[in-house]
């Protein structure tokens, strides 16, 4: 049996973190075996990056640097967690892969949409997801609700490093992700994230029973 790669993406404070709990929860429950997984993590290199990536510190992050920082917790996460698992069968729902890196780094920072195509390419070894969910909402309404769920953590452990970049970078980042959508519209479907939990919960299980066949 050949295992299924879904994403969740979208702009901060989209809600897909949760989103992915419950399908995951939501899969479980008829039978699917689950493997729930976030980038940067899902290993130990890659939980290291993402402290780095996610947390403000007394150092700049060239856009760059992000780039080949992303790249590579990709690569580790891929070879070590995602293929291994695909190889058993397993349903992989990742919180964020490549789109993330080109909606960011290529649209947000402004870098070589070519290279950072490239580099996102070389990282997953080629791999793509079947299916991509991505959450879509005003940026102003994301990082209001980002923001209210960050003053709830303790300081090192807020990861908003994105969340206080200027409003333009958040704009250009969802109208990355949106052109994303346009030029594949077979693999990304946009769901209307500024609806509450239990009704995008509801699409949610919509998309994966039709293209899961639970």
């Amino acid at each position: 049996m050949a295992g299924c790669f879904i994403t969740f993406e979208g702009v901060e404070g989209s809600g897909k973190t949760t989103q992915i709990r419950l399908a995951g929860e939501f899969l479980r429950d008829r039978g699917l075996p689950v493997v729930m997984t976030q980038e940067p993590g899902g290993t130990p290199l890659g939980q290291r990056i993402r402290e780095i990536l996610l947390n403000r510190g007394d150092f700049d992050i060239s856009g760059e640097a992000e780039v080949f920082l992303f790249a590579a917790a990709r690569a580790q996460h891929t070879e070590t967690l995602i293929r291994p698992a695909l190889e058993k069968g397993q349903v992989v729902l990742c919180d964020r892969f490549s789109d993330a890196t080109i909606a960011y780094q290529a649209y947000g920072r402004g870098l070589s949409l070519e290279s950072v195509r490239e580099v996102c390419r070389m990282a997953a070894g080629g791999l793509s997801p079947r299916l991509t969910l991505l959450f879509d909402l005003p940026v102003e309404k994301g990082l209001e609700r980002a923001f209210r769920r960050i003053a709830g953590r303790r300081e090192g452990e807020r990861e908003d490093r994105f969340e206080r970049e200027r409003l333009d970078f958040h704009r250009r980042i969802r109208e990355g992700y949106l052109a994303i959508a346009r030029g594949e519209p077979g693999r990304v479907k946009v769901l209307d994230a500024s609806k509450d939990i239990e009704a995008t919960r509801a699409e949610v299980r919509l998309i994966l029973s039709s293209f899961l066949g639970v």
